[in-house]
């Protein structure tokens, strides 16, 4: 009986301890990409070059991790790769270790850190200022182009001002004097009908001397100031959008820089949708995100090139997903990924600088001097 007990014993064991190892082992989520593509040739302008522009591009949730994949999933290379200078930029908030989008946001955008949740305010609520200001008072151009509705983090942190970024009608109400030339991105909704106050916002802006454009040939076609708001909310996939984002992005640097001459001009771009997919898990949508942004990266970079004078930099708010790569095949361009979380990590995530200027920056930095070292080459 004894022994019959010790055998039932070790049997149950090997059952629970099988059992719990089958448990911790995550389901890997597979995902090749839709097409591949070629990355740019370029060459950085002389290093005494005179910094006129910046390009200040924001992948949102696009940690180390992200980029890894998608470098697999385009069988090794991506526009990324370009880069001289590479950093690490810590993203925590004055009052949160894990950051969100708008405390992460608004510490690159006026270089200061900031309280979870607050959107161009310091943690005492009062209203801190962007690069986008800080260029606008030297007399340069600015712009914003992303491919989330206007009212969602990342933009509202370049060019409006509350304590809670929940505070979607208020933060939508804040462009009609924000002073930004160039504005593209989607949520007509967020300005008209999802309104309780009954306000028409697009309305307002016209009011305020922005020519407000509807569809991609309309912004084309509009001089500055100007607002295009191309979706209800955000822009379609990536997969079904084409080259609409990556149009609107080349559309502002060159009227931006047409139009604001040797004073130059400041454009903030984000990958807004990258983070959505992320906290929603689905791996192929998010990637396709990632893939789109650095197509545009490539598209940046020939017009820089050409340009001589602008900075380029790219970097994230955080990363988001808790993304692992776990398995997959280069030659084949598939991963194969486990998500730990649907939200953001501690994580710090890399930064990117191309241009003159670029030799600035490098190492490790806090979210907040990264963004103040940015805006330094604003003059």
């Amino acid at each position: 009986m004894r022994i019959r007990s010790v055998i039932l014993a070790s049997l149950l064991t090997v059952a629970v301890l099988g059992a719990c190892k089958q448990n911790q082992e995550p389901k890997l989520q597979y995902y090749t990409a839709s097409r591949t593509y070629d990355i740019v040739s370029v060459e950085q302008p002389p290093a005494g070059n005179e910094v006129r522009n910046v390009v200040f591009m924001i992948g949102d949730g696009m940690g180390l991790e992200q980029s890894s994949c998608a470098w697999v999933l385009n069988k090794g290379k991506l526009n990324l790769d370009i880069f001289p200078v590479v950093g690490l930029s810590r993203t925590y908030c004055t009052d949160n270790l894990i950051t969100d989008s708008a405390a992460g946001g608004t510490a690159l955008a006026a270089g200061r850190k900031t309280a979870y949740e607050h959107v161009g305010t310091a943690p005492d609520g009062s209203d801190m200022y962007s690069i986008l200001v800080k260029a606008k008072n030297a007399g340069k151009k600015t712009g914003v182009a992303v491919t989330c509705h206007f009212a969602d983090a990342t933009p509202c942190d370049f060019c409006c001002h509350n304590e809670s970024r929940y505070n979607q009608e208020d933060l939508i109400a804040d462009y009609v004097e924000c002073g930004v030339d160039y504005l593209s991105g989607g949520g007509l909704d967020w300005f008209t009908v999802n309104r309780t106050d009954g306000r028409d916002i697009t309305a307002e802006m016209a009011a305020a001397g922005y020519n407000v454009a509807l569809d991609e040939q309309a912004l084309l076609d509009a001089p500055l100031p100007v607002i295009g708001i191309l979706a209800p909310d955000n822009l379609p996939v990536a997969g079904e959008r084409g080259d609409l984002y990556r149009h609107t992005v080349i559309h502002g640097l060159d009227i931006l820089s047409r139009e604001s001459g040797d004073r130059g001009f400041v454009m903030m771009l984000e990958g807004s949708c990258i983070d959505d997919w992320l906290h929603g898990n689905d791996i192929g949508l998010a990637m396709e995100e990632v893939l789109d942004f650095d197509r545009t990266i490539g598209d940046v970079l020939q017009w820089a090139e050409k340009d001589g004078h602008t900075l380029v930099v790219v970097t994230a708010d955080h990363s988001t997903g808790s993304l692992t790569l776990q398995d997959g095949n280069l030659e084949e361009g598939r991963i194969g990924v486990a998500f730990g979380n649907e939200s953001h990590n501690g994580i710090a995530v890399p930064y990117y600088v191309w241009g003159p200027g670029s030799d600035a920056f490098g190492g490790i930095m806090e979210n907040g001097d990264l963004g103040r070292l940015i805006a330094s080459f604003v003059k």
